[in-house]
């Protein structure tokens, strides 16, 4: 009886290469995929195949190189470029795995003959919904809730139960394979922008145009270098006259090039309405938990969805709230959905 056939997403970094790793050890018939999604000309895709190369060849298994640049451009790059110069807060992981790792990888997966797709997230998955991983700290569930439900059978993440330290200490394993891969440094959060993001956005326009930083009442009260360089909840890089209190941004004005800043109370927000939304359950109205983005707490709440459209009402308030940024519904450690911040108050 043949083994079954799983590819694994490797980037070229720890997790990814101890998940192809444990998945042989278990006993799967084990191919590779890298993505090549951006064309940086700094040695990030050389210095990537190198680390895959030396693993696949250590474990004996072949690996592809999947060209998805054009794709990539399309359905994630300029949605990331478009959102700053629109005002909003983008979150181009949620969309790479939406449409690229789990849409595009994965039908590349079943065209070679796989019958899963593994990669070396830290979240869970049972086939009809995702669960935070054991490791809190490192937990992705927030960054796959956009994957469409019909997905979920296709994939498996090995390292779900397992805290980092314990992977590095399974990586020392690979070690030999090629220099030190314990040693790599951890991939960044948004692997196309080489420094800062603001780098990306001033190839395609003049961002650093100074404007007028407002009050809520509309009364100007400093400068600001180009909105945008600020999101929801800054508080550095404006000036406001005669401020004795933080001020943060709460505010964004792109046609007008101007800004809203207001004391921390002002950041508050009780009601979100989201779009775009993708859900694991039927239900349309029902209480559950929800972060507003990746780092926060999850906050309890009332949801009622309509016309595509879902209603969140918070029973405690949230601060710095951004539009474009995700809304993530939880069962205590279950996914149920999420959809796109499209305005809170």
């Amino acid at each position: 009886m043949s083994k079954e056939k799983v590819m694994v997403g490797m980037s070229g970094g720890i997790d990814s290469s101890v998940t192809a790793y444990m998945l042989q050890k278990q006993g799967f018939q084990v191919e590779g995929i890298y993505l090549k999604l951006h064309n940086r000309t700094d040695g990030y895709h050389e210095s990537n195949l190198s680390y895959i190369d030396g693993v696949a060849k250590f474990l004996g298994i072949k690996y592809h190189i999947l060209d998805l640049v054009d794709k990539f451009s399309q359905e994630v790059y300029n949605y990331f470029v478009n959102s700053y110069l629109e005002g909003t807060t983008p979150n181009p992981c949620v969309k790479c795995n939406k449409q690229i790792k789990f849409g595009a990888m994965l039908d590349f997966a079943k065209e070679q003959g796989a019958s899963l797709l593994a990669t070396g997230h830290y979240a869970k998955n049972d086939g009809n919904f995702f669960y935070m991983a054991d490791d809190l700290s490192k937990d992705q569930s927030y960054f796959l809730s956009q994957v469409p439900k019909n997905a979920l059978p296709y994939m498996i993440f090995p390292l779900n139960s397992y805290k980092k330290e314990d992977i590095v200490k399974l990586g020392a394993n690979l070690d030999v394979a090629y220099k030190k891969i314990t040693e790599k440094n951890e991939s960044q959060e948004i692997c196309f922008v080489e420094t800062v993001y603001t780098d990306v956005i001033k190839k395609y326009a003049n961002i650093d145009v100074e404007g007028d930083v407002l009050d809520e009442a509309g009364n100007v009260v400093g400068k600001h270098k180009g909105y945008a360089h600020y999101t929801i909840g800054k508080r550095r890089g404006f000036t406001v006259k005669g401020a004795q209190e933080p001020h943060f941004v709460t505010k964004l004005n792109p046609k007008e090039n101007t800004i809203v800043v207001g004391k921390k109370p002002s950041l508050e927000v009780n009601e979100v309405i989201g779009n775009s939304l993708n859900m694991y359950i039927e239900d349309k109205e029902f209480s559950c938990g929800v972060k507003l983005r990746y780092r926060s707490n999850t906050t309890p709440c009332k949801i009622k969805i309509e016309d595509d459209k879902v209603y969140i009402s918070l029973e405690e308030p949230a601060l710095g709230v951004a539009s474009g940024q995700l809304a993530v519904f939880y069962d205590n450690d279950k996914v149920i959905g999420s959809a796109f911040i499209e305005s809170a108050k």
